[in-house]
């Protein structure tokens, strides 16, 4: 890792201090004006007293010390991962934390009266086992650990989203404090983050001098009396309760874990103590200095702007800095390029065949079985049938459409990439549709759904032009171009959070587009998707040599005739249309597009062909499922597709964990 990150001519005190003394003169900048209204000490109510005591001060010392457990726990991840990319924003553990506390809020709060440490600690622990189990699979590689760590945050957020959508009245509030609010009103907080850092900095302090031994590479230190187990464990426990604390106390706060320990070594910091001891101070004074300034810029709006999504907005471009910095060996997957498992072709066609006959059935109860009336299971009412017919058939058919074509990008993505755990929502394209809804909706407000679709699709191809434009400076290298897309889909949901943070009533109706929800399409919109669906499913299939010859590695691709730079470039367009005008029907959350062609290679589906139409069909039928499941499980309200298909990826992603390492 060291390798990866450039020495600079600053040192790292001056960093940590001049960041301090900035927050400093900052602070000055805000307290003037309580100090110059301050009345004497006889004055029985003095309102700019008990602002500045009791809520600004407080405030201050929270983001100091929340900013030095961020920059300490992200610290000791890069350090003991040996990954410049790891911190609690990109592993998921601050998602995790915040989803206990959400979900532990609405059903069990007896349970907070434990403490909410206790119930933030139990989400950042069962996230971190998830995805350290995933990156263990891949030798812990930093391109894998992001993105199991970007698809646990997004099955986290999809939850948390449906427990929004189902008890808004109860937990809108949450969208403060859930993209983190430094807002207080006395001095609970900070003190009780005090004590919480001393105690966690002092064992972290206990393996300053292990930590410098394993620099020297595992088998040194192991022949050196270093338990490198148990001290990866330790390291990774400490980490995961610091941003814990932090996710209960003021919410998730984006990007100061990842910032600020990589600015410590891009000034030359290499000991592990002076990493760990000037992240965390950098971390404070970043954090302190950042919510500062939003004081200052927003004024009276402050308490409702978010410290912690500015804080992901500003660090989401660091992500794209870091990427021709990082040396991440592209995984080959030659075997799979020319092996196909499985029987025959009778066999292969006898899957296909049961695949479309699910499918076929699967559109049938979606149009004719539904509850109705009072809650009761019943075929369609044939007094109202083509009324009932009119409003169920356009929903399911962009459905499937869109299903199709998220397993169609998924199966690109994963051939060209060499990772199972690819997939559309890791391209960013899906965060490039949210941006443009989001700019329609509050800056130029949109006159119906057909001005929402244009400027979505606006928003979703400047996006793709972005993650082309980067990916060319490395003949878009599949690595460069996926982390790419998961520093724009951060950005994105910082801004959502933003406004959502607001209480702007169109904040629900952008919540409940993003969920996926099929309400307001009408045929017209599913035509349209479906036009997409034939249109790019026949490029893709022309395309087909390039997919089965790519995953052969670029040495022997190149070999065979494949135009490297042209071919990556023609698929991940391809690729990130299809996501667009999935995006545009169902939302950005899915995992029909990890699952379906993980699906379809189960089945024995391997060449380039199959895969494609089998993930499609696979794709439309979870899909159409998602959607039906959705409509009818908390009858009279309704989920919305994306999100019901995303919550299925949780045991999808346990069955990933038993099995062995295998290649695409």
């Amino acid at each position: 890792m060291i390798g990866v990150i450039r020495r600079a001519a600053i040192a790292p005190p001056s960093i940590a201090i001049g960041t301090l003394i900035v927050a400093v003169m900052v602070a000055v900048l805000q307290m003037a004006p309580l100090l110059q209204t301050m009345q004497p000490q006889t004055a029985s109510y003095d309102l700019p007293t008990m602002l500045l005591y009791h809520s600004l001060l407080p405030r201050m010392a929270t983001a100091l010390l929340a900013g030095a457990c961020l920059g300490l726990s992200g610290a000791l991840f890069q350090q003991v991962l040996r990954n410049p990319l790891a911190s609690p924003t990109t592993l998921g553990i601050s998602t995790g934390a915040n989803l206990a506390l959400v979900a532990v809020t609405l059903f069990v709060p007896d349970l907070l009266g434990y403490g909410r440490d206790l119930v933030a600690l139990a989400g950042s622990v069962a996230v971190a086992l998830i995805v350290f189990a995933l990156g263990a699979r891949r030798g812990f590689s930093p391109f894998s650990l992001v993105l199991s760590g970007l698809v646990i945050s997004l099955w986290c957020g999809a939850l948390s989203a449906v427990l929004m959508l189902l008890n808004e009245r109860y937990l809108v509030s949450l969208f403060i404090w859930g993209s983190g609010s430094l807002s207080q009103q006395s001095w609970d907080i900070p003190v009780s983050l005090s004590y919480k850092l001393g105690i966690v900095a002092v064992l972290a302090g206990l393996l300053v001098r292990p930590l410098g031994l394993l620099e020297l590479g595992e088998g040194n230190a192991t022949s050196l009396g270093v338990p490198v187990k148990s001290l990866r464990i330790a390291a990774v426990s400490i980490a995961v309760a610091l941003a814990a604390f932090v996710t209960s106390a003021v919410g998730v706060i984006g990007f100061i874990g990842l910032v600020a320990p990589i600015i410590i070594r891009l000034a030359g910091a290499r000991r592990p103590a002076e990493i760990l001891l000037w992240s965390a101070i950098t971390g404070g004074g970043l954090l302190w200095l950042a919510d500062g300034a939003v004081q200052l810029v927003a004024g009276a709006m402050s308490d409702f702007l978010p410290t912690g999504a500015v804080t992901a907005v500003l660090g989401s471009p660091l992500l794209l800095f870091l990427l021709p910095r990082l040396k991440i060996r592209h995984r080959v997957a030659a075997q799979d390029a020319i092996r196909v498992h499985g029987s025959g072709g009778g066999s292969r066609f006898a899957v296909v065949a049961l695949a479309v006959t699910t499918l076929v059935l699967a559109v049938l109860v979606s149009l004719f079985i539904g509850r109705m009336g009072v809650g009761d299971w019943a075929f369609i009412d044939l007094n109202y049938f083509f009324e009932l017919l009119a409003l169920r058939w356009p929903r399911v058919l962009a459905a499937l459409s869109a299903g199709a074509m998220l397993a169609i990008a998924g199966t690109i993505l994963q051939r060209l990439t060499g990772n199972e755990m690819a997939s559309p929502e890791v391209l960013g394209i899906s965060a490039g549709a949210t941006l443009g809804l989001t700019a329609g909706l509050f800056v130029v407000g949109i006159p119906g759904l057909g001005g929402q679709l244009a400027l979505a699709g606006l928003g979703a191809t400047i996006v793709l032009a972005v993650i082309l434009l980067n990916g060319s400076r490395g003949s878009f290298a599949p690595e460069r171009v996926l982390l790419a897309g998961i520093a724009l889909s951060a950005m994105a949901d910082a801004v959502v959070g933003v406004l959502s943070a607001t209480g702007d009533p169109r904040s629900m109706f952008l919540l409940r587009w993003m969920s996926g929800s099929t309400y307001n399409v009408d045929l017209m919109t599913a035509v349209s998707v479906t036009g997409f669906l034939v249109v790019l499913g026949a490029v893709a299939l022309r395309l087909h040599r390039w997919l089965e010859l790519l995953p052969l590695g670029p040495t022997a691709a190149g070999a065979l005739g494949v135009p490297l730079r042209t071919s990556r470039f023609v698929m991940f367009v391809l690729a990130g249309v299809l996501s667009a005008a999935a995006t545009l029907a169902v939302g950005p959350l899915s995992f029909v597009g990890l699952m379906a062609p993980h699906i379809a290679r189960e089945l024995g589906l391997r060449k380039a062909v199959e895969q494609l139409l089998v993930s499609a069909v696979l794709g439309g039928l979870l899909m159409v499922a998602a959607d039906w499941i959705g409509r009818n499980i908390v009858f009279p309200y309704q989920l919305p597709a994306g999100i019901v298909s995303a919550l299925v990826g949780a045991p999808f992603l346990i069955l990933l964990l038993r099995r062995r390492r295998e290649s695409i």
